[in-house]
Parts: C-alpha cells; structure tokens; sequence
C-alpha cells in the first residue's frame, strides 16, 4: 500500500568535493591563438601532422622543383664551368606549373576544409577574431610556397659557391631569385586562397584554382609566342601576362632586374609597363586579402 505523504523521506541533497580546481595560470591570449593556427597551417600545407597520403603530393612537389637543380649544380661541376647553366629567376619560372599545382592542391586543404566540416566558428568562439584567422591563413600559405620556391634556390647557390664559381655575381642573382620567389609567394598564392575560401568542396577548389592558373599562363604564352618580333609586336602581346599571376611576376622580375634573353622573353613593356605591372600585383594581392576578410565576415 502507497504510504501516506507525510511518511516519505524528505529530498536532501548532497555536494561532492571532486577536487576541481579553476585555471589560475597565464592567459596567453589573441597572439598565441593565431600564432599557432599559422604554424598547424603551415604544417598542413605540407601534410604534417596528417595521414601519410597527405604528405606525399607536397613532397612530391618539392622534389620536383630541387632535384633538376642538384642536376644543373652536378652538371656544372663536373664539366668545370664557371657559372650554372641556368638563372635563379628563370628557374623558378620554368616552375610555373608546378606551382599551379601545389596550390591548387594545397590551398583549399587550408581553406575548403574548414567551410565544409563548419569548423570555422569554434575559431571564432574565442579568443582570434576572423582577421586573425585570415591573416594567418594567408601567411601560412604564402610562407608554404616561399619555402617550395627558396629550396632549389639554396641547392643553386650553395653549389655554385662550393663549386668557386663568382660571388657576387652568383649572390646578386640569388637575391633576385628571391624576390622573385616572394612574388610568387604573394601574387599568385593571394589569388588561389580567394578561390579556395569561395567553396567548401575542394575538388572544386582544386579545379577552379588549376583551371584560372593553367588558362591564364597558357593565354599569356600563346600571344607571346605568335607575336610578331618586330618592332612594338612583341610588347603588344606582353600585355597579356596581366591576366596571369605567375606570368605578371614572371614579366615584372625579368624587366625590372634584365634577366631572360630571346624573342619569347617574357617582360614588362618598358617603363610603363613596369608601374603597371607593379601596380596590378600589388592591387591581387590587396584586393585578395580585402575579399577573404569579408568573405569571413559571413561565416
């Protein structure tokens, strides 16, 4: 039989002391938080930290661009010469579609990925805000195809150098292999993460990026190789590296530093085409990194 109310035990409750403890230590804040989103970033670029799969395209990658160099320095060692059969600047040039392909590539693993398992706002919960997420999503990928571009830099510059080969001459070039590699590093980088963050499915990302690259560089090629090499024919065509990122840098590097020789030297028409060179890279790489904070503003 039920017993009456005044017969059931009362409600007590009790409070345990598990020992919990709140944090107490250093907060370290907005810096640290972005700091070390940058460095995983930049890890990931390069499949560290993640499935073996991942790392075996961007090793690839960077074996492709600095084992024809250690030929080029054996080569050239070998045969006594006294400088490398090859310009640091048009080395790297001759890397476009290698470059095309690490970034599209790698890119949308620092971008799409993120859009499409919705990871993006625990970022933001606290304590980075999405300019800190930006910025260091941008520099960890320009920072992943600077270091792609100042490997088989090194490999030619330290093998001309133990091989005696002239200082100064081989350290100017050297130097202007690297602002050409900061170049590539900023311009054509600055356009393919716009690309990646403007979907969350990266196999779209990847073909969108390859496509606009491998189109625009094939574009920029073509006019200049048929153009005519009289007077004012092939600077006409010059003018259309503008719609290709590597093709702008290539161009721009070349005329600026007078490297490249031949009829299908790619270069900035004069000095006017040098400031609008210049100016047209600057505005990618700006108008890039304005687009991707507002593209974020939204997510």
């Amino acid at each position: 039989m039920p017993q009456p109310p005044d017969a059931r035990p009362a409600d007590t409750g009790v409070i345990h002391d598990i020992g919990y403890r709140g944090y107490t230590g250093p907060r370290l804040g907005r810096a640290y938080a972005t700091r070390s989103l940058f460095i995983q970033s930049l890890r990931a670029a390069y499949g560290l930290g993640r499935s073996g799969k991942s790392k075996v395209l961007p090793m690839l990658m960077l074996g492709v661009v600095t084992v024809p160099a250690m030929i080029f320095v054996a080569v050239a060692l070998s045969m006594k010469q006294d400088e490398l059969p090859v310009e640091y600047a048009g080395y790297l040039a001759s890397l476009n579609l290698v470059v095309s392909i690490f970034l599209a590539s790698q890119a949308p693993v620092l971008l799409s990925r993120d859009l499409r398992y919705h990871t993006v706002p625990l970022y933001f919960s606290r304590p980075i805000t999405r300019t800190d997420y930006v910025r260091a999503k941008f520099a960890a990928m320009a920072c992943a195809q600077l270091l792609l571009m100042a490997a088989p830099l090194l490999v030619l510059y330290i093998g001309a150098l133990l091989g005696g080969m002239d200082f100064a001459h081989n350290t100017s070039h050297f130097l202007y292999g690297l602002a050409a590699a900061v170049l590539y590093a900023l311009v054509p980088t600055s356009v393919a993460l716009v690309i990646a963050a403007a979907t969350p499915r990266r196999g779209f990302g990847v073909a969108a990026i390859m496509g606009y690259l491998a189109v625009g560089s094939a574009v920029a090629a073509i006019a200049v190789g048929i153009s005519s090499p009289g007077p004012g024919g092939s600077d006409a065509a010059q003018w259309t590296a503008l719609i290709s990122p590597n093709g702008l840098v290539e161009a721009l590097v070349n005329e600026v530093f007078d490297l490249g020789a031949g009829l299908d030297r790619r270069h900035a028409p004069g000095g006017l085409g040098v400031v609008v060179f210049a100016l047209v890279a600057a505005a990618m790489v700006v108008g890039s990194y304005r687009l991707l904070l507002r593209r974020y503003k939204n997510v």
